[in-house]
C-alpha cells in the first residue's frame, strides 16, 4: 500500500510553495520523496525555510522567484525551468491572491491583479508543463481550488470569480487529458489560518459564524493538505479525475 503513495524520483513544481497551503503541500510531497521546484515572488535564492525542511528530508530543492502577475515573466519563468528541469512530474498550482473590496467598488486593477494570478497564470502554467505530461502519457497537475469555486463569498466577486473558472478548467482539462495518462484535479481548502484569512479571523463576528459552521468546530490548518495533496499526486489517484476534493471541515456539507 505504502507504494501507491511513494513519489520517489518524481520531481514536483509548487507555486506559492514559501508559507501557508503551497509551504505545507511542498513540505508532504517532499516527506512521499519527491525533490521539489518552489515558486513564490517571495522566495530566497537560498536559506528559505521550505528550501531547509526540503533538504532536512533528503530531497532536492531547487527555488525559483517569479511574480506570475507578469505575463510576460511567466512564460520566461517557464523557459528557465524547462531548461534545468526537463521533467516535471507533477505541477501544482497554488499560488493566488485575494483582494476584498465590494463588488460596486471592486477596481479594474483588484479585478485583473486577481484574475492575473488565480486564474491566467495557472493556466498557462498547466498548459506548457501539461503539454509535456501528454507526450510522457505521465502527469499530475492540481489546483488549489476553494470553497468560492461553489458559493459566491461576501466583497470578493474578483476572487470567486476566479475560483470558479478554476474548477471548471479542472473538468475541461480533465476532460481532454485523463485518456492521456494526465491526471487534473482540484482541492478545496475551507476556511484556514493562513494570510488570506486573517482579516476574517480578527472579525469577531464573521469568525464566530463561520465557526459556528463548521462540523470540525475549528480553522484548518496549513498541515491539512499535506495528505490530500499526495494522495492526487501518487498513484493511488490513478483513477482520479476532474475532482475537486474538499478540504473544508465539513463545511460543504452542512
Amino acid at each position: 500500500m505504502s507504494d501507491l503513495f511513494n513519489l520517489r524520483g518524481k520531481t514536483a513544481l509548487v507555486t506559492g510553495c514559501n508559507k501557508g497551503i503551497g509551504r505545507a503541500m511542498a513540505h508532504g510531497l517532499a516527506e512521499a520523496g519527491a525533490d521539489i521546484i518552489g515558486v513564490s515572488a517571495s522566495l530566497e535564492a537560498s536559506g528559505s525555510g521550505i528550501g531547509k525542511d526540503v533538504v532536512a528530508l533528503g530531497r532536492q530543492f531547487f527555488p525559483f522567484r517569479a511574480d506570475l502577475t507578469d505575463r510576460e515573466g511567466v512564460y520566461g519563468f517557464i523557459g528557465q525551468v524547462k531548461e534545468k528541469h526537463p521533467v516535471v512530474d507533477i505541477l501544482v498550482n497554488n499560488a493566488g491572491m485575494i483582494l476584498r473590496q465590494p463588488a460596486a467598488q471592486h477596481s479594474d486593477e483588484y479585478w485583473d491583479k486577481v484574475l492575473s494570478i488565480n486564474l491566467d497564470a495557472a493556466f498557462i502554467l498547466a498548459r506548457e508543463f501539461g503539454k509535456e505530461m501528454l507526450v510522457r502519457r505521465s502527469g499530475k497537475v492540481i489546483f488549489t481550488c476553494s470553497l468560492l469555486t461553489f458559493q459566491g463569498g461576501i466583497n470578493v466577486p474578483g476572487y470567486a470569480a476566479s475560483k470558479g473558472a478554476l474548477g471548471s478548467l479542472v473538468k475541461a482539462l480533465a476532460n481532454e487529458w485523463a485518456s492521456q495518462g494526465v491526471n487534473v484535479n482540484g482541492i478545496a481548502p475551507g476556511y484556514i489560518s493562513t494570510d488570506n484569512t486573517e482579516a476574517l479571523r480578527n472579525d469577531p463576528v464573521r469568525s464566530k459564524s463561520i465557526l459556528d459552521r463548521i462540523p470540525a468546530a475549528r480553522w484548518g490548518e496549513p498541515e491539512d493538505f499535506k495528505g490530500p495533496t499526495v494522495f492526487l499526486a501518487s498513484a493511488a489517484s490513478n483513477y482520479v479525475h476532474g475532482t475537486i476534493l474538499t478540504v473544508d471541515g465539513g463545511w460543504m456539507g452542512r
